[in-house]
């Protein structure tokens, strides 16, 4: 008998506080004092009143007891030297920002950063999916990749353009309502150029594109580490307390 997956639940009645907190050498070109502040103004003004997901966003050095966490890090090879896994030590949603492997593709950390928040509270337990125009398969829950090629400013800083809960509704008729922050989006479980979708299909977790550019671009990408492709393990991790601490031991 095969390994069964193993899923978490979170409770999104409370309002979660998430520890932000930077490990990587390469710098993130921006303030991250700046970048939180963005970011919990992106949550308040634009993501909380549509998903009805608010959160509290705080600077540490570490995890921080009861809290999620977001995590910056260079690469996913630092990800796994310290076993900084799915979730945090308490078993809380935690996201990681490769902030090299960003720069590498051409992207801004602060766009990143934010994809990776609204995922994170959107669907905390990576494990939400939904049925939709092809009946033949299900979609992921994920609610910045089919747009993750646009994004708006918010306190002057990049954010990551995100769907609408109405866009995994399929009885819309076309520019019936808004289905993404920016407008961009027509028809529910359109994916735009630069963006894709995840869905299960036959037993495996695969992707489709927006475009044949998108696909060539995202087959060059390093993906590991990142919430999306955790769909894909059969048991999510916690990360091991005292690796912040290890991670900074003897630095200056």
């Amino acid at each position: 008998m095969g390994t069964k997956p193993t899923f978490g639940a979170f409770n999104q009645g409370e309002r979660p506080t998430i520890a932000c907190f930077n490990k990587a050498q390469t710098p993130l070109g921006v303030d991250l004092d700046q970048l939180i502040a963005a970011m919990q103004a992106y949550i308040d003004n634009f993501v909380a009143p549509v998903w009805g997901t608010p959160a509290t966003l705080v600077r540490s050095e570490d995890f921080v007891q009861g809290a999620w966490a977001m995590v910056f890090l260079d690469d996913a090879d630092q990800a796994n030297a310290l076993a900084y896994h799915d979730l945090t030590n308490e078993g809380l949603p935690q996201s990681k920002v490769f902030v090299r492997t960003t720069l590498a593709n051409g992207d801004l950390v602060s766009v990143s950063a934010s994809h990776e928040l609204v995922e994170m509270l959107v669907d905390p337990a990576i494990n939400l999916m939904s049925t939709g125009p092809d009946r033949t398969l299900v979609y992921a829950y994920e609610s910045a990749d089919p747009v993750e090629a646009l994004n708006f400013e918010v306190n002057g800083i990049a954010m990551s353009n995100f769907v609408y809960p109405a866009y995994f509704e399929e009885f819309h008729p076309p520019r019936s309502v808004r289905f993404d922050q920016m407008d961009a989006v027509s028809k529910p479980f359109e994916i735009l150029k630069g963006g894709y979708q995840i869905i299960f299909k036959n037993g495996k977790w695969s992707q489709i594109f927006g475009s044949p550019k998108k696909k060539k671009d995202f087959a060059k990408e390093d993906r590991r580490q990142h919430r999306s492709e955790e769909r894909k393990l059969k048991k999510l991790k916690r990360s091991a307390r005292g690796n912040a601490r290890r991670a900074t031991a003897g630095r200056g």
